[in-house]
C-alpha cells in the first residue's frame, strides 16, 4: 500500500540531472508530503522523450465516491480499470520515501537505504478533463512486511526508461521484487515478556 510519500529537494535535484532542464519553479517542487487527490510530478514518455507532468493522485472510483490510488501488479492487467493504462499510459512517481501505518497506527517511513530516490512504478489516464495517476503495488519484501503486507512496486533509476517506453518487458516489470528498504519509526511499541 501507499497512501502517502515525501518529494523533496534532493529528489528533484535527481530528477533534474536525470532530464536535463527541468523548471521546478512552481509550488508542486517544493519539499512537502504527497496525499491523495494532490497534484504530483510524474515522469511519463508520451513522446520517446522523458519529461515531467503534473497530474493528480487517484482514479475516482467506480461508485463515485472516493479515489483508488493505488493498483495491484498481480492484476492490473486483468482489471478493466487499469488493463488500458498499464498497457500503454504508464509513469513513474519519484519520492524521497513514503508512508505506511503499522497495526497501532503508528506512522513508519521507508526510504532507499543508499539514500537515493526512491521510483515507484505507477499508471494514468484522463478522467474528468485531466490526467490521474496511480501507484502500482506488489507484494511486500523482507523490510517492509512487519509493517503492511502490500508496498509499492519500485524501480531502479536504470529501469526507468524501460518501463515507460518498453510495453514488452511490462509484465516482467510487474513480476519485479523491490529493492529492500530502510525503516525508521518514531516510536514503536515494545512488549515484554515475563518468565
Amino acid at each position: 500500500m501507499c497512501g502517502r510519500y515525501y518529494l523533496d529537494e534532493s529528489v528533484i535535484r535527481e530528477i533534474r540531472q536525470f532530464l536535463g532542464n527541468l523548471d521546478t519553479k512552481g509550488k508542486e517542487w517544493k519539499a512537502r508530503d504527497v496525499y491523495p487527490s494532490e497534484q504530483a510530478v510524474v515522469l511519463t514518455s508520451r513522446n520517446e522523450e522523458i519529461s515531467a507532468e503534473l497530474m493528480a493522485w487517484g482514479f475516482p472510483s467506480y461508485q463515485g465516491k472516493g479515489l483508488m490510488i493505488n493498483a495491484r501488479a498481480e492484476t492490473a492487467n486483468e482489471r478493466p480499470m487499469f488493463r488500458e493504462s498499464v498497457q500503454n499510459r504508464r509513469c513513474v512517481v519519484p519520492a524521497k520515501h513514503f508512508y505506511e501505518w503499522d497495526r497501532e497506527k503508528n506512522k513508519v517511513t521507508f526510504k532507499s537505504r543508499e539514500g537515493d530516490a526512491l521510483y515507484m512504478a505507477g499508471m494514468f489516464d484522463h478522467f474528468q478533463g485531466e490526467d490521474r495517476f496511480v501507484i502500482i503495488t506488489t507484494e511486500a519484501n523482507e523490510s517492509m512486511r512487519k509493517v503492511h503486507d502490500r508496498m509499492p512496486l519500485l524501480l531502479e533509476e536504470s529501469e526507468v526508461a524501460g518501463w515507460l517506453r518498453n510495453d514488452k518487458s511490462t509484465e516482467e516489470f510487474l513480476r519485479k521484487k523491490p529493492e529492500e528498504l530502510e525503516r525508521e519509526q518514531e516510536f514503536e511499541q515494545v512488549k515484554l515478556s515475563f518468565l
